[in-house]
């Protein structure tokens, strides 16, 4: 049976590079377009814009500046959601940087062991989002939005309440259960272990590297950076220069067209779609697009973090956002 569905990807892996590789040459011009558009983005948009958090990220993570630098926050972090200094300070670089640093300072945290991967994987479900910066100077004006505090307020407090939830309501429900099941048995609640609340949601990593140098972490950190932001413009060619697909597609409903523009990069997604589809554009940021799903892959692949639960609570987040959108639109 393993077997079978193996040969059924493959195959079909096989005969999608074919339809992609025969668009390619039926469309030539548009697939240098689509490409371009990609490049551009990433050059005029990502590279700016993240490049410089990736790099200055980088020599914090390396000369050990993040507890400190999050001190002032961690006591209201911790008690919101229960993390670790290291925690704290990925909460707010990754809600002030926006998409992918979020999923880049988690793998570098994890990576160094100052980050335990059960901690990493519960801020990778709610700390990797459109950065506010992007948010404002990019999606509110190609959007044409005319009051953008509602949005915004859904945009970022759908995630930290999805946080809040996911690190301090579902922990002190499962250690609630765990308590109520021998008292089934022998009449009395059992009590809990010591500290076991205090390590429910931070345990401490073993195996924390040394500070570095200034020079040495700044170095460490230009060479890491530019091969994120890299790895990061070739996703947004490649998922741009997927838009081809729909070529044949192009007497389909527009509206489902744009969907799935948004679908494969949002960036690309949202240019295209514009003031149009105001609401469904607004729905799918949380998701992020299958590019972002991939560039979140690239953060992460070297750590023991999985890309499945993300892509879950991500979809979570999205169903959540489309019924606050739903309930606003009730009232």
């Amino acid at each position: 049976m393993r077997q079978t569905a193996d040969r059924l990807q493959r195959l079909l892996s096989a005969a999608l590079a074919l339809y992609l590789i025969v668009l390619l040459l039926r469309f030539p011009a548009l697939s240098l377009k689509y490409a371009s558009t990609g490049l551009t983005l990433w050059f005029e948009k990502m590279v700016p814009a993240l490049l410089p958090f990736m790099i200055l990220s980088g020599i914090m993570i390396r000369m050990n500046l993040t507890e400190s630098f999050v001190r002032l926050l961690h006591p209201l972090l911790h008690a919101l959601f229960g993390t670790s200094e290291n925690g704290s300070y990925t909460i707010v670089m990754g809600f002030l940087c926006g998409f992918p640093m979020g999923a880049r300072i988690i793998g570098e945290l994890c990576e160094t062991g100052r980050l335990s991967r059960r901690e990493g994987a519960r801020l990778l479900a709610f700390c990797n989002n459109i950065g506010p910066i992007y948010f404002l100077s990019y999606v509110v004006p190609t959007l044409a939005i005319d009051r953008p505090l509602m949005p915004f307020l859904i945009m970022y407090g759908v995630p930290l309440f999805y946080g809040f939830i996911l690190c301090r309501v579902m922990p002190l429900c499962g250690r609630l259960q765990s308590s109520l099941r021998p008292a089934a048995k022998t009449g009395r609640p059992a009590l809990p272990a010591p500290d076991t609340a205090a390590k429910q949601n931070v345990s401490v990593p073993s195996g924390v590297s040394s500070p570095m140098p200034f020079l040495a972490a700044a170095d460490a950190a230009v060479l890491s950076g530019l091969l994120g932001i890299a790895r990061l413009g070739g996703y947004m060619v490649f998922f741009n220069l997927l838009n081809i697909v729909f070529v044949p597609f192009s007497n389909a409903d527009g509206s489902i067209l744009y969907i799935f523009r948004c679908l494969l990069e949002i960036t690309g997604g949202i240019e295209s779609g514009g003031p149009s589809l105001i609401i469904p554009i607004l729905i799918l940021l949380p998701f992020g697009g299958f590019s972002c799903i991939a560039q979140t892959y690239s953060m992460i692949c070297r750590t023991e973090l999985s890309l499945r639960p993300y892509v879950f609570h991500k979809a979570m987040q999205t169903i959540l956002t489309a019924l606050c959108y739903l309930a606003l639109h009730a009232v």
